[in-house]
C-alpha cells in the first residue's frame, strides 16, 4: 500500500503544480495586456505545451546531437562530427541491403495494400443487409496485435507451414522444392509482402470507405443517364472523387512502410544478405545485445527522416498529377 500511495502523491502534486503554473501564466498574460479569452486558451494548452517540449521536441533535439557523437549512455556523449552518417554510408554492411529491402517492400506492398483496401471498401460501401456486420468482421484483424499476426504468418509460411502443405502438390507438379519463406533470401520479400496483405482488413479500409460514402449519388445516376456501366462509374467518378483519400492513406502508408519494425523484430532475417528493416537497425544499434550506439543509432535514425521527407515530397509534387479537389480552379 505504501507504494500506491506514494504513487497517488506523486500525481497529487503534479496536478497541483501544474495547475498552479497554469494560473501564474493566466495571471502573467493578462497583466501583460492579453485579452482574458486569449489567456485562458494559452493556460489551458500549458500542459500539452508542456508535455510537447519535454517528451517530443527534446528528444529530437537530443538526437540529433547524439547523432554526431560516440554515445552508449554510461559515459559522457564524445563529438566525432559526420564520422556515424559517413560508417552507416560506406563501411556498415547492413545498411545498403537493408535499405534495399526496406524501399522494395514500401514500394511493392503499398500500391498492392492500398488497391486491394480500395477494393474491400467498394464491397463494404454497398447498401446490403447485414452490412455493419460485414464492416465489423473485416474490420476485426486490425485489432489483432501485431505480435501474434506476425507469428501466426510465421508458422503459416514455415517450411512445414500450412502455406506450404496447401500447395506441395503444386510443388510437385513443377518440380520445385518447398521454399523456405523467411530464410532464403529468394523468398523472404515476397514473404514479408504476403504477410503485409494481412493489414488490407484494417484503419486503410475505413478511410478508404468514409471516402466513398461522401461521393454524391448523382453523380452515378449522371453516368447511367449517359449510358455508361460500372467501369466508368470507377474510372470518372469513383477514382478522382476518392483520389484526395488515397493520397492521405499513400502518405502515412509509406511512412509507416519506412518505419516497419515489428516483422524485422520476430522474423530473423539476415542483415548482411537479405537485409532487414531500417528501423530494426535502429533498435539493434541502441537497445539490442548491449551495443547502446545510442549516437550511431540516431544517424540512422536522422537518414530515415531524410529518405521519409524525400518520398514524401516526391508525392506531394507528384499530387498534382492524379489528385483531383472539388472545387478546385486550376
Amino acid at each position: 500500500m505504501d507504494f500506491y500511495a506514494r504513487t497517488l502523491i506523486d500525481y497529487a502534486v503534479v496536478a497541483l503544480g501544474m495547475a498552479i503554473a497554469m494560473f501564474v501564466v493566466f495571471q502573467v498574460l493578462v497583466r501583460l495586456g492579453m485579452k482574458r479569452e486569449a489567456a485562458t486558451g494559452y493556460a489551458l494548452i500549458l500542459p500539452w505545451l508542456l508535455g510537447f517540449i519535454i517528451w517530443t521536441a527534446y528528444p529530437i533535439l537530443a538526437s540529433l546531437y547524439y547523432s554526431f557523437t560516440n554515445y552508449n549512455v554510461f559515459q559522457p556523449p564524445k563529438w566525432v562530427g559526420l564520422d556515424n552518417y559517413i560508417k552507416w554510408l560506406t563501411n556498415d554492411r547492413s545498411f545498403w541491403p537493408s535499405l534495399r529491402l526496406t524501399l522494395l517492400y514500401g514500394l511493392i506492398s503499398l500500391p498492392i495494400g492500398l488497391a486491394l483496401s480500395l477494393g474491400v471498401a467498394m464491397l463494404l460501401a454497398r447498401n446490403v443487409r447485414g452490412v455493419g456486420v460485414w464492416r465489423t468482421l473485416y474490420y476485426l484483424p486490425a485489432v489483432i496485435p501485431a505480435v501474434a499476426t506476425i507469428l501466426l504468418w510465421r508458422w503459416l509460411l514455415g517450411s512445414e507451414g500450412l502455406v506450404n502443405q496447401i500447395l506441395s502438390p503444386v510443388y510437385n507438379l513443377i518440380g520445385m522444392d518447398k521454399p523456405s519463406w523467411f530464410v532464403d533470401e529468394r523468398y523472404a520479400l515476397p514473404g514479408l509482402i504476403i504477410m503485409s496483405l494481412w493489414g488490407v482488413f484494417g484503419a486503410n479500409t475505413v478511410i478508404l470507405l468514409a471516402g466513398l460514402k461522401n461521393i454524391p449519388t448523382h453523380l452515378y445516376e449522371a453516368v447511367e443517364l449517359d449510358g455508361g456501366g460500372a467501369w466508368a462509374k470507377f474510372r470518372h467518378i469513383t477514382l478522382p472523387m476518392v483520389s484526395p483519400t488515397l493520397f492521405y492513406t499513400l502518405v502515412l502508408g509509406m511512412i509507416a512502410a519506412v518505419k516497419t519494425f515489428e516483422p524485422g523484430i520476430f522474423i530473423k532475417l539476415n542483415s548482411l544478405t537479405t537485409g532487414t528493416f531500417l528501423q530494426v537497425l535502429v533498435y539493434g544499434n541502441a537497445f539490442a545485445g548491449g551495443n547502446s550506439r545510442m549516437g550511431y543509432a540516431s544517424a540512422l535514425g536522422w537518414i530515415m527522416l531524410v529518405i521519409i521527407m524525400v518520398l514524401t515530397l516526391l508525392v506531394f509534387r507528384s499530387s498534382a498529377l492524379w489528385v483531383y479537389y472539388e472545387g478546385e480552379r486550376k
